[in-house]
């Protein structure tokens, strides 16, 4: 059990996450979980460039002050890139210069110099790093400080990742296969996954076979251990293989560590929120795409007759620019449905009773989410490894179902406009008496439960979140630092039985 420690005993701890919102936010929401199960022993620094403090500002106001107060934010040099204006320095606001970030952020040579000079800088006691920032190990191993890399998804994406790596997915002469060439996921407990070329992430569709370890991977590999946004038993089987295989020397499953929405009076403060304790229980579909991904004005046309024609209450989320719905929707939704352009409390909407499902791109954030709330999910993938979330929500944890099973694509060109008449059916069959919405709800409610219990008192993420910091805390000892507590170390806090 951590033990208190005087100010100067402090183990400090940098956190380093990529470029995007949908990182930024679990990175901040790692440093506030570490501050408070460090019971004053740690002191966490979230490290980003300028532009971003405001994302981590934003996430730290869900915290309590309690939790928030204790979490610094530095900042380091965003790297120069051509044709990127002056200010965007993160994947969801820069729209169509995406990929210039994207590109600079894992090109060693662009983004080490600045993330290098930070670290030898400060010598943190312990890195916390994104995957994409590779090099860190690097760094922290010459520094003598243990690197943890925090993975955003859970085991099942980044156990399915590594096997596409090692599948073929190029053809001989080193074009790209067909969209439609099938790759079987193999290895795993339970079920077979099978996934198209055309939903793989870019970077595996795109890349060459060189037969060069991915550094990602060796990263990986190399690190002191890996914190995953997770809990043991939502991924039970694959947390054990993860740790079987040997992909990670030590495995922390710590999730869910966003904070529940706030009790009381506060949580009738938003419109949404008050229109939803208008409608009936599980009644509401809430669609919601992420900060990310753009999605065509004519999809989004179709989605909003499609909502409209299901009959169904909805309360949407759109994040578009200039784009209005249909002549006389509006009217004709009426008070069936509201719809929101910008930001919204997403953990308190999805714990409202009201609502009956989540219609969602399949962000690994708002999967967990989903699942901590305990809200069944209609699948809409867009890019990255949200096809492969899709497949633990649908075929793993059989907590959601599918929207479309015509041709999909992680490429925004190759993606088809999903028509109306298709978005109509399947929001409502999900949400009619008796539909597939009702099996699967039971499911998600016992793993709501489950999530709960993981970060109460003596459960799995609460050890494990504690093991991180005493391990750090032991790494420090024996690298001749302060003292380490006078408590053991728990090694695997009872629920990664092989271990690390």
């Amino acid at each position: 059990m951590v033990s208190s420690s005087e100010p100067s005993q402090k183990l400090r701890i940098l956190l380093m996450p990529f470029f995007v919102t949908s990182h930024i936010g679990p990175f901040t929401d790692l440093a506030a979980g570490l501050a408070v199960a460090g019971a004053g022993a740690v002191e966490p620094t979230v490290a980003v460039t300028p532009a971003n403090v405001a994302v981590v500002r934003s996430a730290l106001e869900r915290h309590s002050p309690a939790a928030s107060g204790l979490v610094k934010v530095v900042t380091y040099p965003f790297p120069r890139v051509d044709g990127l204006a002056p200010g965007v320095e993160n994947l969801s606001a820069a729209g169509s210069d995406a990929w210039r970030i994207d590109a600079a952020a894992i090109d060693e040579s662009v983004t080490r110099p600045a993330q290098e000079a930070l670290l030898r800088e400060r010598r943190p006691d312990g890195v916390v790093s994104d995957i994409h920032f590779f090099w860190n190990s690097v760094v922290a191993a010459e520094l003598g400080v243990p690197c943890v890399t925090f993975v955003v998804t859970g085991p099942f994406a980044t156990l399915t990742m590594g096997r596409l790596i090692d599948a073929v997915v190029t053809n001989g002469d080193g074009s790209e296969p067909e969209s439609s060439q099938e790759v079987v996921i193999r290895g795993f407990p339970w079920p077979e996954i099978r996934i198209p070329v055309a939903e793989m992430p870019e970077f595996l569709r795109r890349r060459s076979r060189s037969g060069e370890l991915n550094p990602c991977v060796e990263a990986l590999r190399r690190c002191f251990g890996q914190v995953m946004n997770t809990f043991f038993e939502l991924e039970q089987p694959f947390c054990e293989l993860l740790v079987r295989e040997g992909h990670a020397k030590r495995a922390y499953f710590v999730a869910p560590l966003s904070p529940p929405p706030p009790a009381g009076v506060g949580t009738a403060v938003e419109p949404c929120i008050r229109w939803l304790g208008s409608k009936p229980n599980c009644s509401v579909v809430y669609v919601c795409f992420g900060s990310f991904a753009a999605i065509s004005a004519d999809q989004l046309r179709e989605l909003a007759l499609g909502l409209e024609a299901s009959g169904q209450p909805f309360l949407w989320v759109v994040r578009a620019d200039g784009w209005a719905p249909p002549d006389g929707w509006e009217e004709r939704a009426g008070a069936k449905g509201m719809l929101v352009r910008g930001w919204v409390p997403q953990t308190k909407i999805l714990a409202h009773p009201a609502v009956g499902a989540f219609l969602s791109h399949c962000g690994s954030s708002s999967v967990l989410e989903a699942v901590t709330a305990g809200v069944p999910m209609l699948t809409w993938p867009l890019v990255f490894d949200q096809f492969i979330e899709e497949r633990l929500v649908t075929d793993v944890l059989r907590i959601g179902e599918k929207v479309w099973n015509g041709p999909r694509s992680t490429r925004y060109e190759e993606s088809e406009v999903v028509p109306a008449e298709t978005v109509a059916r399947a929001v409502a069959t999900f949400l009619e008496p008796g539909g597939a919405g009702e099996a699967t709800r039971g499911r998600a409610r016992d793993l709501a439960a489950k999530a709960h219990a993981a970060v109460a008192e003596g459960g799995s993420s609460y050890r494990d979140l504690r093991r991180l910091i005493d391990d750090l805390i032991e790494a420090r000892a024996a690298a001749g630092g302060t003292t380490s507590p006078s408590a053991v170390p728990a090694k695997m806090s009872g629920n990664n039985a092989d271990g690390v």
